[in-house]
């Protein structure tokens, strides 16, 4: 499954270079702590979601980098760039190995089903 994005060339070429390095910082910082961590999860403070994706993670006993963004009320424009660049449309944002896992709920299901392991290799 492909999800749509608007073709390049469907973008008026004034303004390419905008729409290619809108909030770049964050997106490059998110790319950077995927190379160098096997899971990283990607929040915002006071979200519940974040906490227990944190919680299952440590009950487990997997390391983990955790990248936070602002809050519900200060850095969504910036949060918006990450939701943007992988599609997924809510904090946070679990990565294994480089690849979007999904949210809390999704990790919870891969640690009780043995598949996060089965995915750290």
């Amino acid at each position: 499954m492909t999800r749509s994005i608007l073709d390049a060339a469907k973008i008026h070429p004034q303004i390419q270079d905008k729409v290619a390095t809108d909030r770049k910082d964050i997106v490059d910082e998110v790319k950077a702590a995927l190379e160098r961590n096997p899971i990283v999860v990607v929040g915002m403070a006071q979200n519940p979601h974040c906490r227990k994706a944190r919680k299952y993670l440590k009950e487990s006993g997997q390391a983990f980098e955790y990248l936070e963004y602002g809050s519900y009320l200060k850095g969504w424009r910036r949060r918006t760039a990450l939701k943007m660049w992988t599609g997924w449309p809510t904090f946070p944002m679990v990565f294994v190995k480089g690849t979007l896992v999904g949210g809390a709920s999704d990790l919870k299901s891969l640690i009780d089903a043995g598949e996060l392991t089965e995915l750290l290799g």
